[in-house]
């Protein structure tokens, strides 16, 4: 199997897994129990916070432990809004994941004046519309650091600063980001950074949410006092533990994985592009994220090259695999103003710290083949 999936999810490391079984042999005792083995396991969960801290240059008091990806986004849009009554005016892009998305129909429908800045053809943000559309009456803005379908990457620091110079505070979403680029929130002017440890080989069902001292922000789970009573439960102590290993290899690996990362998807880029003249990269004009490429097949179904590849042994995706099963284009490329008969065409390869040359080199011997296959069936 060659695995190009993994803006979906990543493989955890194997130090991971063994720290998780090691948490769940040996450290099941509740964090907020006052008895020794309690605090024994509340050390492990503070030692995690503090890896998971200085991956992101945040200080430990400022990390928050939630369920993943999505729950850190609506924990910091809902709960940076609801601090925030007088103002009802939201901003982001018209890019966003599926979490963000999602939520701010909800917001809409709610009440609220939600305003999408667009992006050009190649996924880069349109910095005029940003600044004009931070006004005094926004409560908060939300953008991503880096697209988890096409890997475009947008300038934070400057376009948070755009909105910090206004008052407006800035919500984050690093999901795709962390552990393929430098973070530091110790210098980016922002509020909130939502993060996910199994897109850095950690765990599923574990993730992260920062939060700069000051910020007041409503928890959206409330029950026990977890988190500084940001956010109610039992923690995931194997999760977080496994989570804190995968950011302190991340940490660790630094520039040096992404390079080569980014060498493998540009070999991937360049043997596509010669085997298939009419294959188009969407946004390759734009600064990418190292391990994501999106590739068009024009005339093809994305469905059905999944298909194909699926069978000889290769994991893709046309997109976020949250928004799978959908046979409208994605809304990323719609909002690129990509045309449909080239969108419906894309596939997303998401490479890791685990791929292979040699299996680059694998996909690009197949590939002619099966999509010569899928174009003579289409002609039938």
């Amino acid at each position: 199997m060659i695995y190009l999936d993994n803006n979906a999810t990543t493989m955890p490391l194997p130090e991971v897994v063994e720290a998780m079984n090691t948490v769940m042999h040996t450290g099941y005792a509740n964090p907020s129990s006052i008895h020794q083995f309690g605090q024994s396991v509340r050390h492990r969960v503070e030692c995690a916070r503090e890896q998971v801290a200085r991956l992101i240059g945040a200080t430990p008091r400022e990390v928050l432990f939630t369920s993943g990806g999505t729950e850190s986004i609506n924990t910091a849009i809902r709960g940076a809004l609801a601090e925030r009554p007088d103002k009802r005016r939201f901003v982001t892009t018209a890019v966003e994941h599926s979490a963000v998305m999602r939520l701010t129909e909800e917001l809409g429908d709610e009440g609220y004046a939600v305003e999408y800045v667009s992006v050009d053809r190649e996924g880069r943000l349109d910095e005029a519309h940003w600044a004009a559309a931070i006004s005094e009456d926004t409560a908060l803005v939300s953008l991503m650091a880096a697209n988890n379908e096409t890997g475009v990457m947008f300038d934070v620091p400057r376009l948070a600063g755009v909105a910090a110079e206004r008052g407006v505070p800035v919500h984050v979403d690093a999901v795709q980001a962390v552990g393929k680029l430098p973070i530091d929130v110790s210098t980016w002017p922002v509020a909130l950074l939502s993060l996910s440890a199994h897109k850095f080989h950690g765990p599923k069902g574990v993730g992260a949410l920062f939060v700069r001292r000051r910020t007041r922000l409503r928890p959206l789970i409330v029950g026990g006092s977890q988190e500084r009573d940001l956010r109610g439960g039992t923690e995931n102590v194997p999760g977080i533990v496994g989570m804190g290993v995968a950011a302190e290899a991340a940490l660790r690996q630094g520039g040096e994985a992404a390079v080569r990362v980014a060498g493998l998807r540009d070999a991937l880029e360049t043997g596509v592009l010669q085997r298939e003249p009419a294959a188009r990269v969407n946004g390759a004009g734009a600064p990418r994220v190292c391990n994501t490429s999106n590739i068009s097949f024009p005339g093809l179904q994305a469905e059905a090259i999944l298909i194909v590849l699926s069978e000889a042994g290769i994991c893709a995706s046309s997109g976020s695999a949250c928004s799978s099963g959908s046979l409208e284009p994605s809304h990323v490329l719609k909002a690129m103003g990509i045309e449909d008969h080239i969108a419906h065409g894309a596939i997303r390869f998401s490479l890791s710290r685990f791929t292979t040359r040699e299996e680059i080199d694998q996909v690009l011997r197949m590939l002619p083949e099966l999509l010569a296959r899928l174009t003579a069936l289409g002609r039938r």
